[in-house]
C-alpha cells in the first residue's frame, strides 16, 4: 500500500476565519504523519465545469492515518471553524 491523500476543494466565505483554520490544521495532521503537500487557487479551467476555486492536498502514510486524523478530537474541534469559514469538500485517495 502506498501513501494516502486528502484532497479538499474549497470556496472561502470568511477569509479571516479561514486563515485561522489554515494555521491550526498542520498541528492536527503532524501526529498522524501527515503533511500539507500544496494549497492553491485555480488559475485556469482546462476541462470540465468549474467547481471550487481553491484546493488543498495532504499526504499521509496510509488510509488508516487519514481516518485517525479526521476522527481525532483535535481535528474535529476545528470542523465548526472550517464550516463557518468556507464550503469544503474533502475526499481521501490512495496512491
Amino acid at each position: 500500500m502506498g501513501s494516502a491523500y486528502v484532497v479538499g476543494q474549497v470556496t472561502v466565505h470568511d477569509p479571516e476565519r479561514w486563515m485561522e483554520y489554515v494555521e491550526r490544521v498542520p498541528e492536527t495532521i503532524a501526529p498522524w504523519g501527515g503533511e500539507v503537500i500544496m494549497r492553491g487557487q485555480r488559475t485556469a479551467m482546462l476541462a470540465g465545469e468549474p467547481g471550487h476555486p481553491n484546493i488543498v492536498m495532504l499526504r499521509f502514510p496510509d488510509r488508516k492515518a487519514v481516518e485517525q486524523w479526521y476522527a481525532s478530537p483535535e481535528y474535529q474541534a476545528l470542523v465548526p471553524l472550517r464550516d463557518s469559514a468556507a464550503q469544503v469538500e474533502l475526499a481521501a485517495y490512495e496512491g
